[in-house]
């Protein structure tokens, strides 16, 4: 399928005005509340899934969308779907409240089980990240695209994990690979310094949803990097369970093929 990129870019951006609407609106900042599993949901997360929802209904009217913050329909009604939108609409919920700016706008496009498009707007820092069978690129909007690509020659490695998450056997599983360095990074700005070549790989055990990956799988994916199950195996989408199992992204090791 091919997409009109500049329109999707510019609806990242829009929902990234909406977030920072409420980010610099102390009036509004405080508006938390707390969904059934305890995740925080803010006035920005819903103002971003309303510009993202309209936006996508517009644009492509005949793909349905799976948004954190819209309907989650049962398996049965989405497991026949061709293509279908992934979004998170503000990923990084938690980075938001502490006011650290690595919050992101996250949108993909499924074929399938598979991410084939993937588009991460990072509101404070005004960037665009986004990867599809083109490659991936990293732009300032309305500047130019700069392509992005692993840093596949790396002899020591940089392991990036999550700065409101972790596991103690993330470190024991990452003991097989050349890690060096370790540094953190909130919501999915950590697939984008992989996808850059300032890190290296990314292993997470804790719980993740299939919209917290979605984006980030295809822009690391289309820039060179290996993304799957601790095993090997394919990491996959519109599972029955729209929760994720444990996942690796990183750079290949020595003799080790990458398709895209």
């Amino acid at each position: 399928m091919k997409l009109d990129k500049q329109p999707l870019l510019d609806l990242a951006v829009l929902a990234g005005k909406a977030i920072l609407s409420v980010y610099n609106d102390q009036s509004r900042f405080g508006e938390v509340s707390y969904k059934e599993d305890d995740s925080p949901l803010t006035l920005a997360d819903q103002l971003s899934h309303q510009v993202i929802a309209d936006g996508l209904g517009k644009l492509y009217p005949e793909i349905p969308l799976l948004s954190e913050e819209g309907a989650h329909l049962p398996y049965e009604s989405r497991k026949d779907w061709n293509y279908f939108w992934c979004v998170d609409p503000l990923d990084g919920t938690k980075e938001f409240i502490n006011r650290n700016d690595e919050f992101t706008v996250n949108i993909a496009l499924i074929h399938k089980d598979t991410p084939v498009f993937g588009l991460i707007y990072v509101p404070c820092q005004d960037l665009l990240y986004y990867g599809d069978a083109e490659g991936s690129f990293m732009q300032v909007p309305g500047s130019k695209a700069v392509p992005l690509h692993v840093d596949q020659d790396a002899r020591e490695w940089v392991a990036v994990g999550s700065r409101s998450h972790s596991d103690p056997s993330e470190t024991s599983y990452l003991s097989q690979f050349p890690v060096t360095s370790q540094s953190s990074a909130g919501s999915s700005l950590k697939f984008c310094l992989i996808a850059k070549g300032l890190a290296h790989i990314y292993y997470r055990k804790g719980p993740t949803m299939e919209w917290d990956t979605a984006a980030g799988h295809a822009i690391a994916r289309y820039s060179g990097a290996v993304f799957s199950t601790p095993e090997g195996k394919p990491f996959l989408y519109n599972k029955e369970s729209l929760r994720n199992g444990s996942f690796v992204c990183r750079i290949a090791t020595q003799g080790e093929l990458v398709s895209q």
